[in-house]
């Protein structure tokens, strides 16, 4: 015949007493020390982590302000060619703005091997210098500062006279200071 069906009970952990309270899902609970961790780590890495691409900023330019480290002429014309790398460290720029500039301006010409490397003689360096003074010290824009080189023939001869000045001024500041 039949079986009788035995009840199956399941125990929740509540009493009959819990029952007229409403129930609440428990709460998850997560694991702070983890979290905070995971944030600790991240902080420091974004502050430390500076981008070279793009644009500098307006307080990166200020802040360094017309600083080449351009060697003077005697160690320049020491190398015949530089690498574009080099380059752009001596002036503190990025290679692409320096090969843009080559593409402007046609008193750069850089040789080129068969790779496509460029290599900068020390009279190019010594145009890049104009150049760069015309466009970042004297605010020159690129269509500017070509029709004032096409123009002003003299253009080299009154840049390095005003390079001699400035290097004077500098040493007997530097003289002063010494006093």
């Amino acid at each position: 015949m039949a079986k009788p069906l035995s009840q199956i009970t399941f125990d929740f952990g509540f009493s009959d007493d819990d029952a007229d309270k409403p129930v609440s899902p428990p709460k998850k609970q997560k694991p702070k020390k983890e979290k905070e961790q995971v944030v600790e780590i991240a902080k420091p890495i974004a502050q430390n982590a500076k981008s070279r691409r793009g644009r500098k900023s307006l307080k990166d330019k200020t802040a360094v302000d017309n600083v080449l480290n351009i060697p003077p002429d005697e160690e320049l014309f020491e190398k015949q060619y530089y690498a574009i790398g080099h380059v752009a460290q001596m002036f503190g720029e990025n290679q692409s703005l320096i090969r843009y500039w080559e593409t402007e301006f046609d008193i750069l010409d850089p040789r080129k091997n068969r790779k496509g490397d460029r290599f900068f003689r020390p009279v190019d360096i010594k145009n890049l210098v104009l150049i760069y003074d015309l466009l970042r010290r004297r605010k020159f824009t690129i269509e500017g500062a070509k029709e004032y080189l096409k123009k002003s023939k003299k253009a080299e001869a009154k840049f390095a006279a005003i390079q001699s000045l400035q290097n004077i001024k500098a040493f007997l500041l530097e003289l002063k200071a010494n006093l």
